[in-house]
């Protein structure tokens, strides 16, 4: 009987996930192809990889079986706003409503108490949608970036001159592009960030200061990645420093940043990972 009752609900969880499935499926086909070509967010995928596994080893809420009308109310907010993002033409407003009507299921089916073992992992997935305003901040980025990184390369010594997001070498000029802008190394930070917090023990106050902190330190270390590079094309030229510095700094940059935000985790007495994940 128990073995019936179970092949009952995988079915009906399957034939529910497949609706689920069939209603987004113009998001889910957008996001794939933001994936692929949207630099800002290639990491989507793995955000995804790391919301399941985080969901598995939380698998054990969906041994709750105490449903919740309340749920009904997550699941028409989530609805209704993959309606208003499909009539605006809006499909990252139809992805934000994702996790919000899968919270609503989780509720409706399994209850609050599964619902909050679950929170986190479905919020998570939100860093993997595509937001409009995240590549319109490139341009402001772009000249506080070229400014901020020429005045640390003239405490250096380096006579650079800059208007807007163009930098003077007396050798070279150098455009600060939004590549260069740092905003990727904001949004890749922020969401590795948001997992550490997560998976961290330590003081709430900690975590909150870990968080705050992660689009500061991807900013200065972006402008020493730029200020560096006008170093090195000072130097020994442009060439030297957009073909082979610009390379290969910002991958190195981005781990020193992420070692900096380790170092201040240790600081604030978040030593350790959560014995309940």
């Amino acid at each position: 009987m128990r073995t019936l009752i179970r092949k009952r609900r995988l079915f009906a969880a399957m034939a529910l996930a497949l609706l689920v499935g069939i209603l987004y499926f113009p998001t889910l086909r957008w996001l794939a192809h933001e994936w692929w070509s949207n630099d800002y967010y290639t990491h989507g995928p793995l955000v995804l990889i790391i919301a399941g596994v985080l969901i598995w080893r939380r698998r054990r809420a969906f041994w709750y079986r105490s449903p919740d009308n309340r749920g009904l109310l997550g699941m028409g907010i989530g609805l209704a706003a993959h309606l208003i993002g499909s009539a605006w033409r809006a499909p990252y407003i139809s992805a934000l409503s994702l996790p919000i009507l899968v919270a609503g299921l989780v509720t409706f089916f399994l209850g609050v108490p599964a619902l909050r073992m679950l929170a986190f992992p479905l919020a998570f997935t939100w860093f993997a949608a595509p937001l409009p305003f995240v590549e319109q901040a490139s341009v402001p980025l772009q000249s506080v970036t070229a400014s901020a990184s020429t005045a640390l390369a003239r405490l250096w010594g380096i006579p650079a001159q800059v208007q807007g997001a163009q930098i003077t070498l007396p050798s070279c000029s150098l455009q600060v592009g939004a590549p260069c802008s740092g905003l990727r190394s904001i949004v890749a930070l922020l969401t590795l960030t948001a997992l550490f917090v997560y998976l961290v023990d330590g003081p709430a106050w900690a975590r909150w200061v870990l968080l705050a902190m992660a689009v500061p330190v991807a900013l200065a270390a972006n402008i020493v990645r730029v200020a560096l590079l006008l170093l090195v094309a000072h130097l020994w030229g442009a060439e030297a420093g957009l073909r082979y510095f610009h390379d290969y700094s910002s991958p190195v940059l981005f781990v020193v940043a992420v070692l900096l935000l380790m170092g201040v985790s240790w600081a604030a007495q978040c030593r350790g990972i959560r014995s309940d994940i």
